[in-house]
Parts: structure tokens; C-alpha cells; sequence
């Protein structure tokens, strides 16, 4: 399928591994000129060497945190300050029980999973209005659905994006931009690959043990590959998705139970 964004100019934060570059591996692959951001400049370029050697796209590079308003101004640059489409995406808190969350940890959760998406929002949206063309995905967490205990700042940040940004995705949506949500459960990352070492280690388990009981708990019997959740994302990006907006699409393999 043509997606309709060949030399779309797409930024994609926080890439350069896992789901974030499971999603520039395909806006790439659809002919789109990609952003990478990440915080290692050598794993960084790595990933954009790859993506340019598989699919001949310009890819482009910003290392630092997209938390940092230089490293805002930095994405907007490099996409020759006409963006596109916007991956809004950031590592989210760590397991930690409630009671062990203080003031600090839950402003840091808040400022990178909420406060942050929002102010790249603000940064590229007018220009999306203005060129009657606007992609907005940002990948959030099934968190969003089913709260975790241990996960309650990320929860808590995730949702109040969604809600924030639920009502302005309505208001442009008569210039065919677009704003929504993707909520992934259970994926074969480094994460949760190395949350299931630790998982491991501290229950006497193999990690083949680890993960067989969690695949177990899935309907699907396993954990979603990236490849998936990127070809969703890109769907979401591309020209033939402009009738979808303010959505939040869970990507779980069935583990969420409700209707809604």
C-alpha cells in the first residue's frame, strides 16, 4: 500500500532503539525523510546507518533529550523546519512502588511524558494547519487502559496527555491534521527483555521461565514484535489515515479484557 508520504518530513523522538525505531524503520520504508533523536550519539548513528543502508531514506540525527528546548528547536531544524509528522515518544518511568514516589519523580514523569509531547505539539502544529497536512502519533502505554501498579506516574502522565490533546486534535481536524494515540502492551523489546532478566534474577527463574508465564497471560501466546507496532504508526502518519483522530489504538495481542 502507498502510504502517500514519500518526502514527508517526519520526527520521530526518542529512536534509536525499540519501538521508536520500529516506527522510523517504516516511515522510512514509505518514503519519508526521518528525524532520529536519542540521547547516545553513537547509537544514534548506528540506527540512522542502518535505516539509510535498508531502505536509501535520508535520515537525519539529533542527540540529547527531548526534554531539552535545544534539542526541540534542534528536531524542528533538521526536518528543515516544516514538520510533517511528529513521533512523539519518551522512556517512561520506572517500576517504583507508590509509596516510594516523592514530589520529584512525580515531576519528572509528568514534565518528560506530558509536559514535553505537549510543547513539540505546540511547536509544529500551526505549520501543519497552515499546509492542510498534519500527522500527530503519540505512543503512550496500554498503562493507559489498565493502570499497573508500580507504574502509576507513567499512567498518570500518559492519560493526561491523551486528555489534553484529545480536544485540540478535534479543533484540527478540518485541516487534515491528525492527532492520536498509540497504547502498546507487552513488545520483545530491550526493555522488557531486560525487565525480564531482572524478573529473573530475583525470583530464582531462567529468563525462558520469565517469559514463558508472561507470554502465557496474553491471549495472542506471545509478545507483539516492533515490526508490528511501526507498520501501525505509519498507517496512522500516512495520507490514507486522515479520517482518523483522537484515538487511542491498543496494540496488546488481547490482554486488555473491557469493550472500551
Amino acid at each position: 500500500m502507498d502510504l502517500g508520504i514519500a518526502g514527508k518530513r517526519a520526527v520521530v523522538c526518542a529512536s534509536s532503539a525499540g519501538l521508536g525505531r520500529a516506527c522510523a524503520e517504516e516511515l522510512a520504508r514509505a518514503g519519508a525523510i526521518v528525524v532520529l533523536n536519542g540521547r547516545r550519539a553513537d547509537a544514534l548513528e548506528a540506527t540512522a546507518q542502518s535505516i539509510r543502508d535498508e531502505t536509501g531514506a535520508d535520515v537525519r540525527t539529533v542527540t540529547g533529550s527531548v526534554a531539552d528546548v535545544d534539542v526541540q528547536e534542534a528536531l524542528i531544524a533538521a526536518a528543515d523546519g516544516a514538520v510533517d509528522i511528529l513521533v512523539n515518544n519518551n522512556g517512561g518511568p520506572p517500576f517504583r512502588d507508590f509509596a516510594a514516589v516523592d514530589d520529584d519523580a512525580i515531576r519528572e514523569g509528568v514534565e518528560n511524558n506530558m509536559v514535553t509531547p505537549i510543547a513539540l505539539v505546540r511547536r509544529v502544529l500551526d505549520g501543519m494547519v497552515e499546509r492542510r497536512f498534519g500527522r500527530i502519533v503519540n505512543i503512550t502505554s496500554a498503562s493507559v487502559k489498565t493502570p499497573l501498579a508500580g507504574l502509576d506516574v507513567s499512567s498518570g502522565a500518559r492519560a493526561g496527555l491523551t486528555g489534553f490533546l484529545a480536544g485540540i486534535a478535534r479543533e484540527v481536524a478540518h485541516a487534515n491534521v491528525t492527532i492520536n494515540f498509540l497504547l502498546p502492551g507487552s513488545f520483545d523489546t530491550d526493555r522488557l527483555q531486560s525487565g525480564q532478566t531482572l524478573s529473573a534474577e530475583a525470583s530464582g527463574r531462567t529468563v525462558a521461565e520469565v517469559r514463558e508465564t508472561a507470554a502465557a497471560t496474553i491471549p495472542a501466546q506471545r509478545f507483539g514484535f516492533p515490526e508490528e507496532f511501526g507498520a501501525a504508526c505509519a498507517f496512522l502518519a500516512s495520507d490514507r489515515a486522515g479520517y482518523i483522530t483522537g484515538q487511542s489504538l491498543l496494540i496488546d495481542g488481547g490482554a486488555y479484557r473491557g469493550i472500551l
